[in-house]
């Protein structure tokens, strides 16, 4: 059995809960008309199982009923732009040398998102972001402020790593061209998942979300909006692992510390002591 075999009476049973609690007057649930759309896409050769899949809550339950509907209706917008990223041939130049497109990973009801550039070579081998020696530190600072790469989401600007000569070393930034042809991809992934708070990495996050270029020592540290989201805008890691000064590392803590405070929840003494 496929694996979209096996998906479509679940979406089916989502579609379900999703229109009776759309209709109820009771708590009006944040799912978008082309959510719902996407979703009648994938599950429209199965969707007579509607009829016999009803979901029924038990007392008290309708709300942690709708959560879990919200969450799966997430995972299934995602997975619907995840399958058009990965035949995307937008940018021919980039198709013909990455090993595979790096979407995303993590959690699609996450409240943090965390946004950086494009893939390195690490991440186009693996086909995950912040992989390699930037995504480790990216990893040890999401878990000194008591969250996991679980808890949050983690995605790129561009999907593809950005081509190189061949046998030059590193990576090189998008062009704005490439940004411009991939962003509704990350547009997408952001409208699905309605973090309580997005984190641009770098210069690049930053022109790409915003449209802006500017120093970051300018930019950094300052919270500015996306969509009616709020942006803290910081250092990518690869910027920390080329600068090892401890005041660098003190200044990308420090603006954990404000997203933390944005997301309310509690700073311990020692976090708020801590340097990278």
């Amino acid at each position: 059995m496929t694996s979209s075999a096996v998906l479509q009476p679940a979406l089916s049973v989502v579609l379900e809960a999703l229109e009776k609690i759309r209709d109820s007057q009771a708590k009006p649930l944040r799912v978008s008309r082309a959510t719902l759309n996407r979703l009648f896409e994938q599950a429209s050769p199965f969707t007579t199982v509607k009829a016999a899949a009803h979901v029924t809550p038990k007392p008290g339950e309708s709300g942690s009923l709708a959560r879990k509907t919200d969450v799966a209706a997430k995972a299934a917008g995602l997975a619907h732009v995840r399958e058009r990223v990965c035949v995307c041939m937008k940018c021919p130049h980039l198709a013909r040398t990455r090993t595979q497109t790096v979407f995303g990973v993590g959690n699609p009801d996450a409240e943090l998102m965390f946004v950086g550039e494009a893939p390195g070579a690490d991440e186009d081998a693996r086909g995950e972001p912040f992989v390699g020696r930037a995504g480790q530190l990216l990893t040890r600072i999401i878990e000194t402020m008591g969250l996991s790469r679980d808890e949050v989401y983690i995605a790129n600007i561009l999907k593809c790593r950005p081509d190189m000569p061949r046998g030059a070393p590193g990576n090189r930034p998008p062009t704005v061209e490439e940004m411009s042809t991939c962003i509704g991809y990350l547009i997408e992934q952001i409208e699905i998942i309605r973090p309580r708070v997005l984190v641009a990495l770098g210069a690049t996050a930053v022109q790409g979300l915003l449209g802006t270029r500017s120093a970051m020592h300018r930019l950094r540290g300052t919270w500015h909006t996306y969509h009616d989201t709020p942006l803290m805008i910081t250092f990518h890691p690869s910027y920390l692992l080329r600068n090892q000064s401890p005041g660098e590392k003190r200044k990308v803590w420090e603006d954990m510390m404000a997203v933390l405070e944005k997301l309310d929840r509690p700073i311990s003494e020692r976090q708020r002591n801590y340097f990278l």
